[in-house]
């Protein structure tokens, strides 16, 4: 799983650098937990229902876990 750092704060004033830099590191953290979001949806469902079963979940449960929602 990936993890962005974005705790880190900088001494001074840079006001539109300081604003521009925050802006990017959520847009890259926001596609960084789409993308793991979308791997575990599709390695979930290429499970069998045996071995969603074995580890205590049914195909039911995939869209709740990974908040896809049809």
């Amino acid at each position: 799983m990936a993890a962005l750092d974005t705790t880190r704060t900088t001494t001074g004033s840079f006001g539109l650098v300081s604003r521009i830099g925050a802006f990017f590191a959520w847009v890259v953290n926001a596609v960084v937990e789409w993308n793991d979001t979308r791997v575990t949806h599709k390695t979930l469902n290429g499970l069998s229902d045996r071995e969603l079963d074995d580890i205590g979940l049914c195909r039911a449960d995939i869209d709740q876990i990974t908040g896809h929602h049809r």
